[in-house]
């Protein structure tokens, strides 16, 4: 029979071998996960940098901020994968597995609760790279007719006859407007 000391310093050796041995086993793939974030980091940053350079030459310099919100979105999308990727790495595939499934069901959640101001961003992409659509037109777009003030990723700005500013969501306009005869005698219809 033991004593009270000599089994807490039985107990004490055992848990300091599984600690060591524990270890031991974690060692290799603690560093396959530091390179891995090393070569993830460096391939994150030459792909949002290609994409930057990319949308930079599609989009004028106005629309920094759209070309500033697809980075971010596709920075942020590589990094969620390059989590779940180091989870799996690192033993915890299960734990990886239930993440991405509960990402795909927020996202899900999410894009059905922001579907209308979605559709207001991509209908604004629209309208701010038509050329027929610009500030101080004459416009006819369903509920009103006036001068386009100003036009942004959600909404449009249009002064009336009355001199009143009305805010219209982008996707109304973008679904039929007519720009009003001008001086020059031409309208248009999108």
């Amino acid at each position: 029979m033991l004593s009270v000391t000599g089994y807490l310093v039985e107990t004490v050796q055992r848990a300091l071998s599984e600690f060591a041995t524990g270890i031991q086993a974690a060692v290799p793939k603690l560093l396959t996960g530091l390179v891995f974030l090393g070569l993830a980091y460096v391939g994150i940053r030459l792909l949002t940098g290609v994409l930057r350079r990319t949308l930079d030459a599609v989009y004028p310099a106005e629309q920094g901020l759209v070309v500033d919100l697809g980075v971010t979105i596709a920075s942020g999308f590589l990094w969620f994968g390059v989590a779940l990727t180091l989870l799996n790495l690192l033993g915890m595939g299960e734990i990886a597995a239930s993440l991405g499934t509960a990402a795909g069901f927020v996202a899900l959640g999410v894009s059905y609760a922001l579907s209308n101001m979605i559709a207001d961003t991509v209908a604004g992409v629209y309208l701010l790279r038509d050329p027929d659509f610009n500030p101080g037109d004459e416009v006819k777009a369903d509920p009103v007719t006036g001068t386009v003030e100003s036009i942004e990723l959600r909404k449009t700005r249009f002064r009336n006859a009355d001199g009143d500013v009305v805010v219209v969501a982008n996707r109304d306009v973008e679904k039929k407007w007519t720009r009003i005869a001008g001086e020059d005698g031409t309208a248009t219809t999108p």
